[in-house]
């Protein structure tokens, strides 16, 4: 990863993320081995990959917990710790409510308690100050009060995220719905084919404001929405693996409420959709798109920047914009959602004025310039 500009280090952190560059070196609570071990078992199904953005290397992953015994088995914090036992970040009871998703029968109590046979899935977010501070392998304490679990090692995906063209032109473009705690893609974990997977981890619903508004005149008219019918761009070349044209476009929401153009099925979520063949097993996903844009057929190549279609709201999209991911499986849920860059964009400051940025994703709510 390049370095960035001191002033692209102060871009805020996305909520849910813990700063671990300047954390202070301390050791962690001792594991203590007691006899029967705590049947609660740590898991990191897919392993995270480091990205740039805004002057900081972030590590976004899942930690699953599912407790195996008959009893209650509380939750009193979780210490995140490098390979070489350094703790990086302590989540005590206020971030683990903000970050635990709970799953299973619940008997009604609301502290952070794990009972027999449930789930729990925790939201990590780890940012570093540079390269060279992400750490080879994770390591994962539970604190369950004077008895510690130790979860085995999560190594650290050194795969570089790959780089993509804009995926729009212009600009008043918001990242909204990027990877930060408060986004339902980044808690959107789900059971698809059968395994408990998030293939919108990254994803991004990119809309457009203008003076604060993402329309002008009547709400319910699409057409009335900046991002509505806005060119949309391949951002690679690539070979185009799925792409649908044949839904309507839904009347966006207003306060009377929202109801689908059509009722949503697994299949139809999407709405009208291209997907495109990356390298590495990879697949650009985007969703929405206006009917009777999309432009590029099943097995068609296309070249970066090429126009593939245009912004809608079809499909389940409750005002117009272009949802955006990568994935590693074609469909839009089943599928784990993989890290990536845009290779330039213009960010605007809180002052008004326009920073460049290289090779790295998008992250809050920083207005966006992809260019003409």
């Amino acid at each position: 990863m390049g370095c960035c500009t001191l002033a692209q280090a102060a871009d805020p952190l996305p909520a849910g993320c813990d700063a671990a560059a300047g954390v202070v070196k301390a050791t962690a609570a001792a594991v203590v081995a007691v006899f029967p071990p705590p049947q609660l078992e740590l898991r990191t199904p897919v392993a995270p990959r480091v990205f740039a953005s805004g002057g900081r290397q972030f590590l976004f992953y899942e930690l699953h917990l599912h407790n195996f015994s008959d009893d209650v088995l509380p939750l009193r914090g979780i210490d995140v710790l490098d390979d070489r036992s350094a703790v990086l970040a302590t989540l005590d009871a206020p971030q683990l409510r903000e970050r635990v998703r709970f799953y299973g029968i619940d008997d009604g109590d609301e502290s952070l308690r794990l009972g027999p046979g449930r789930s729990a899935v925790a939201m990590l977010c780890l940012a570093f100050d540079t390269p060279a501070a992400v750490p080879r392998a994770l390591h994962h304490r539970i604190r369950q009060g004077q008895v510690v679990v130790e979860g085995p090692a999560v190594v650290i995906d050194t795969t570089p995220a790959i780089v993509l063209g804009r995926p729009l032109k212009g600009s008043d473009w918001v990242p909204d719905n990027g990877p930060s705690i408060d986004s339902h893609h980044r808690k959107g974990v789900m059971v698809v084919g059968g395994q408990m997977q998030n293939a919108r981890r990254y994803a991004i619903d990119w809309k457009r404001y203008r003076k604060g508004e993402s329309y002008s005149g009547d709400p319910r008219q699409a057409s009335n929405h900046y991002a509505y019918g806005a060119d949309v761009l391949a951002v690679a070349d690539a070979r185009v693996v799925a792409a649908s044209d044949a839904m309507p476009d839904n009347i966006p929401r207003t306060r009377d409420g929202f109801t689908p153009a059509i009722s949503m099925t697994m299949a139809n979520l999407a709405g009208n959709f291209v997907v495109l063949a990356l390298p590495d097993g990879q697949y650009a996903q985007y969703a929405h798109m206006r009917p009777g844009s999309v432009k590029v057929r099943t097995g068609e190549t296309v070249r970066r920047g090429q126009l593939i279609g245009q912004v809608g709201i079809s499909g389940d999209a409750r005002v117009p914009h272009l949802h955006f991911q990568v994935s590693d499986n074609p469909d839009f849920l089943d599928g784990e959602g993989m890290p990536f860059v845009q290779d330039s964009f213009r960010r605007q400051n809180p002052n008004g004025s326009w920073e460049p940025r290289a090779k790295q994703l998008p992250l809050g709510s920083a207005v966006i310039d992809f260019g003409d």
